[in-house]
């Protein structure tokens, strides 16, 4: 297997791309296997370093609107099928958004984000309007790259956020086709995707990933790393189900930290390019989560998120150079 795993490196350094069944065998290396999965490891960091440079990326979210979603995402604590004890507001004023965004920014993030609950964004409705105000005020007002979350939304409301200063869209794809169905009732997987294709389109970039320990297998995991892989997306949050008191997933089980460790060193040889960004339940891997930052890791969503604690700024950039890289 080290072997195999070596020849796989070589080939990615070389810019070729390994294929699904090449995947699938990596991701039967036993966790307990410690010399194995270093090499694994090892490798993943090695094509980090040939395609990423060790540059880090800092990016952080406001929760923007919360709660009352019409959607039934069964790990979300924001659904209105599900009794969670989420908060519940509407739209923040762009005074507020500002105030946060300036707060983040002096702390030294890289990109700011709004949230918002709900199925999506109409680009003809009086939330899409309120959003593209706050964006344009954010832009005259600090230097931040902004990033933008609003769920299934049409190409004029994607078009909208482009012209008043948003560079990214982030809308994850959350697993993989096969399983979406499990997790998600009121819309389907290909609505996703058209998101994505459509923010594409007007000329943003996607932030795309998934949550692992939802119920799925290594396999799907592994299958939604090369659908992003074919849609082209440039920053992939890799998220960890912290599950929520009241939702349909509060009991499931958590994933090994070397499970996780595993798979993060996959998904660098399907997407040597990307940034695979830490984001929402990294701390379900432990100790070993300044070892995902030499596993393939080269950015990370820092403070707090939408409904669940996440870390200090101050302490990830420490954490971050402590492993030999660079903050903008």
């Amino acid at each position: 297997m080290k072997e195999f795993i070596k020849r796989l490196k070589d080939r990615v350094l070389k810019r070729e791309k390994i294929n699904y069944e090449e995947a699938i065998n990596l991701s039967r290396i036993s966790i307990e296997d410690k010399d194995t999965l270093e090499r694994l490891c090892e490798a993943a960091n090695e094509i980090r370093e040939k395609f990423c440079g060790n540059n880090f990326d800092l990016c952080t979210i406001t929760n923007a609107k919360s709660g009352k979603c019409s959607e039934d995402c069964k790990y979300c604590a924001q659904s209105a099928h599900f009794t969670t004890g989420a908060e519940v507001y509407p739209l923040i004023s762009k005074e507020k958004a500002l105030e946060e965004a300036k707060k983040v920014e002096v702390e030294g993030a890289h990109r700011y984000s709004l949230v918002t609950s709900g199925r999506g964004l109409k680009g003809d409705s009086i939330e899409c309007d309120k959003l593209e105000e706050i964006y344009r005020y954010l832009k005259d007002n600090i230097e931040l790259s902004l990033c933008a979350s609003h769920g299934i939304s049409d190409e004029k409301a994607l078009k909208s956020l482009f012209d008043s200063g948003v560079k990214t869209y982030h809308h994850n794809l959350e697993s993989s086709r096969e399983f979406y169905k499990n997790i998600c009732s009121t819309h389907t997987y290909e609505e996703r995707v058209e998101t994505i294709k459509l923010a594409q389109k007007v000329g943003l970039q996607v932030c795309s990933g998934g949550i692992w320990g939802l119920g799925e297998t290594e396999e799907d995991r592994i299958k939604m790393a090369f659908e992003l892989q074919e849609l082209g997306v440039f920053s992939v949050p890799i998220n960890i189900l912290m599950p929520i008191p009241g939702t349909p997933l509060e009991n499931n089980k958590a994933l090994d930290p070397k499970e996780i460790l595993k798979m993060i060193a996959i998904y660098r040889f399907i997407l040597p390019e990307a940034y695979l960004r830490y984001a929402g339940g990294r701390i379900k891997l432990g100790d070993l989560q300044e070892k995902g930052i030499k596993s393939g890791i080269n950015s990370a969503l820092t403070g707090n998120f939408l409904t669940t604690t996440g870390t200090t700024i101050e302490s990830d950039k420490a954490m971050v150079r402590r492993n030999g890289y660079e903050i903008k």
